[in-house]
């Protein structure tokens, strides 16, 4: 299990499925797309609509395409 990085402020958080926990399934905020006060991520930076996230539960670090603004089909290799 990763630590939390550095970034990780609860000030900056998100609001997107863990790809690798999938805590959110099964809860009635989360699966009808409102915020929920358990299950957000930190939203460690951002460049443009592609957001750095990691999840407190089970640290881990990905990459998301959000599709707002000016977006991105493929960054470095990564797709959201």
């Amino acid at each position: 299990m990763l630590p939390l990085d550095p970034q990780a402020d609860p000030g900056r958080r998100a609001w997107v499925a863990c790809p690798n926990c999938n805590d959110a399934r099964g809860c009635e905020p989360c699966e009808t797309r409102r915020t929920c006060a358990r299950h957000w991520r930190y939203l460690l930076t951002n460049t443009g609509s592609l957001l750095h996230l990691q999840c407190p539960g089970c640290t881990h670090v990905w990459v998301h395409e959000s599709g707002f603004g000016a977006t991105r089909s493929v960054w470095n290799g990564l797709t959201g």
